[in-house]
């Protein structure tokens, strides 16, 4: 086997004289050259900064909303020792304390902990997309309307049962 990269190595002219670079029609048409005046030339990188995933920036602003939330608990655990009296709710909680635990429960963008939807969940048809109104009850396909119902009646079982496993339904078909 004859070794890689053999090939001879061109060599300069012994004269001295190089040839000019001859620019590519790439080269020529490169706007990389040319003054780039919207940037600032005083600009220089910050080489500390670094790049934050959203997960991480996610955490870091939870935990700025938390510190923040003890910092106004201790404000008003403060006010609460100066002025003692805190007139009671007719279920016998403050008003301090239901106010913190409404503080702590309202949903945010970053929270997680919102309820669910009461909307009834959207059904859509297995084979276009579409929202679909109608189920097939021999195979359990869900389908948008007559056109779509004829391609899924003449449907084998191994290809329903294909299409509802995509949709997340381990049924068996009759």
């Amino acid at each position: 086997m004859p070794p890689k990269n053999n090939f001879k190595k061109k060599t300069a002219p012994s004269d001295g004289s190089m040839t000019p670079h001859i620019p590519t029609l790439a080269e020529q048409l490169s706007y990389l050259h040319l003054p780039k005046p919207f940037k600032n030339p005083h600009y220089t990188k910050n080489v500390n900064r670094r790049v934050k995933n959203l997960k991480t920036v996610l955490g870091q602003e939870r935990e700025r909303e938390k510190a923040e939330r003890e910092r106004r608990r201790q404000v008003k655990s403060e006010a609460g020792e100066q002025a003692p009296q805190d007139t009671m709710n007719v279920d016998g909680e403050t008003n301090r304390a239901k106010a913190v635990e409404e503080d702590e429960e309202t949903p945010t963008y970053t929270s997680i902990e919102a309820p669910p939807s009461i909307w009834p969940q959207k059904r859509y048809c297995d084979i276009t997309g579409l929202e679909a109104p109608y189920t097939d009850p021999a195979t359990g396909l869900r389908y948008h309307d007559k056109s779509v119902y004829e391609v899924v009646r003449n449907l084998s079982a191994s290809t329903a049962k294909e299409y509802l496993s995509a949709r997340g339904v381990n049924s068996i078909v009759k």
